[in-house]
């Protein structure tokens, strides 16, 4: 592999720099008129990356913490997926783990284009794309997985486009984490709905039974090649046995999905949790302090702070809770646009 100037078809093209703290930073791109245009360590030691691309392309950002001479030795994991608006902004929050860091980018050709957060698994990668509020998309190995997708009309157009589902998990029945219609919309003929017994029972879901699965606390099915646990989620707002949390288990990774619950034993009881979607916000889940304590607890390699509109549209604080948790366990945490 030639690492060369320029940024044209068959090129790479690379930069490198040493930042305090012996951190090293490099970037080369495989693409026509396309390059990274700026590579910053930031006072938190995170890394704010600029990524300059034709407007509507679609680019795989790769990351590595080593860069051996021989380039083809090279172990690299996808960073995240994007279509370009031109000049494109991401920042790194895994950075502050690793005294080196080099990112490639390449770009994609082809239709159905899933873009987000990319999740390197041993059957290639889980895409995730925060929707709205408690809502979700992942995409792993063919697979479109939705989580509590609901009908805020405010937030549709965050759905255009977007792919029938092949496997939706709802958490619970309260009507920013369910939807009949927007099931009938979002499931693909043979689509699968995995639902706690309360959802099921309702006569707005009747119609969606024969494509739904009943999961209580404890128990777990397989659909689509994925692995799904229930967890039991509850607190004052929420009796037992009406929200189920879920650990999805793709290409050897667990996902963990809270909905709406506090901090419980069987929560802090999760181990190898490789990504946690976590509720926040106070009166109906968590607040930051308790979503700390669970997390220092549980110990996933990356957590999404969501769900953190109070009533009233008031925001729970994800940076305090990013501030609070610290970075002594190394556990990144994902500031992204839910609302």
């Amino acid at each position: 592999m030639k690492i060369s100037a320029g940024s044209g078809r068959g090129t790479y093209w690379w930069r490198g720099a040493s930042i305090g703290c012996a951190l090293v930073l490099g970037a080369m791109v495989l693409a026509q008129n396309a390059q990274f245009t700026s590579i910053q360590r930031l006072t938190n030691r995170e890394v704010a990356l600029r990524f300059s691309a034709p407007v509507g392309t679609n680019y795989r950002v790769d990351v590595a913490t080593n860069f051996p001479a021989d380039t083809n030795l090279q172990r690299w994991s996808s960073l995240l997926t994007l279509r370009s608006a031109g000049v494109n902004q991401h920042t790194d929050g895994a950075a502050p783990f690793a005294s080196a860091r080099f990112y490639r980018a390449e770009q994609l050709t082809g239709t159905n284009i899933i873009t987000g957060d990319n999740l390197s698994t041993t059957n290639g990668d889980i895409v995730i794309r925060p929707l709205y509020h408690a809502s979700l998309l992942m995409s792993w190995n063919g697979v479109i997985i939705y989580s509590d997708p609901d009908d805020d009309p405010a937030f549709e157009s965050r759905y255009a486009g977007l792919p029938q589902a092949d496997l939706i998990v709802v958490t619970h029945e309260h009507g920013d984490h369910y939807s009949a219609s927007k099931l009938t919309a979002l499931r693909k003929p043979t689509g699968i709905i995995i639902v706690p017994q309360r959802v099921y029972d309702m006569s707005s879901f009747a119609a969606l039974r024969p494509n739904a699965f009943i999961l209580g606390y404890g128990g777990s099915t397989n659909a689509a090649g994925i692995n799904i646990l229930a967890v039991a989620g509850y607190n004052n707002n929420h009796a037992s046995n009406v929200n189920n949390c879920y650990v999805l288990t793709m290409g050897g990774k667990r996902v963990f999905i809270s909905g709406d619950t506090g901090d419980t034993a069987e929560m802090r009881a999760l181990t190898n949790i490789d990504v946690a979607f976590l509720a926040m916000n106070t009166a109906f889940t968590m607040n930051w302090m308790s979503a700390t304590n669970n997390i220092r607890a549980m110990r996933p390699k990356v957590v999404y702070p969501y769900h953190y509109r109070d009533p009233g549209n008031i925001y729970t604080n994800p940076p305090l809770f990013k501030q609070h948790l610290g970075t002594d366990l190394g556990i990144e945490v994902r500031l992204r646009s839910w609302y």
